[in-house]
């Protein structure tokens, strides 16, 4: 089931904000300072791909000094926005009971967008 659900995912819209993260995440890494950005926005890109069946999960440095730093500096430059975009979705796709999956692997994006660092998408039998 989960397979049907990423394709339609896919085809409306997972490949476009997909690639418009790693797009985005290529040219981050364009700058020395940027790279630590891009490669979690490129993370957040492969994660959009097909979400279904997955679950964040956290890593084993996920509070370390560095990830909060580099958290809280994510927050105020980027991540609001992609909260903010995934919430939008999220809560519109839940409008309709046939859109209902789709808007809560939005909502599932939301921590991933939030704190990247430190933080992963992988499959649901792998998490627990």
């Amino acid at each position: 089931m989960h397979l049907i659900f990423n394709i339609i995912w896919f085809i409306f819209g997972g490949f476009l904000s997909g690639a418009i993260y790693i797009l985005g995440g290529l040219a981050m890494c364009f700058t020395i300072i940027g790279i630590p950005f891009g490669l979690q926005q490129i993370k957040l890109g492969i994660a959009t791909f097909a979400p279904f069946g997955k679950k964040v999960v956290e890593g084993p440095g996920a509070d370390g000094c560095v990830n909060i730093v580099l958290n809280v500096i994510w927050i105020i430059l980027f991540g609001w926005e992609i909260v903010l975009a995934h919430l939008v979705f999220g809560v519109a796709l839940c409008i309709l009971i046939v859109t209902i999956p789709f808007g809560l692997q939005h909502i599932k994006l939301i921590p991933l967008s939030l704190l990247p660092f430190g933080r992963k998408l992988v499959r649901a039998d792998e998490a627990a």
